[in-house]
């Protein structure tokens, strides 16, 4: 069964978080994994969410996503947008 890594993410410093973009896809397709969603424009229809940037990753599982998120030399450049950001993320399984 597919999962989803989806973030909101607002950044709070731009090139900081410039260096993160830089490498995470590389670590994205390590895992099977690839970009369904990278920012562009939203709209809100119902609620009161209203992400700054959402981001939304397809991976083949759960695990394969997981092990994206949990790899050691991803966790290295993920600080940087760790700190150059405020985000939300979660995993969530689903079938298409």
């Amino acid at each position: 069964m597919n999962a989803y890594i989806i973030g909101d993410i607002t950044i709070n410093d731009l090139e900081r978080y410039k260096r993160y973009v830089e490498k995470a896809p590389h670590f994205v397709a390590k895992h099977q994994g690839k970009y369904l969603v990278r920012g562009g424009a939203m709209e809100v229809l119902e609620g009161d969410w209203n992400p700054a940037r959402l981001v939304v990753l397809e991976f083949p599982s759960k695990e394969h996503a997981l092990a994206f998120a949990q790899d050691p030399e991803y966790q290295a450049i993920a600080i940087n947008r760790q700190e150059a950001t405020t985000s939300r993320l979660l995993i969530v399984e689903g079938a298409v």
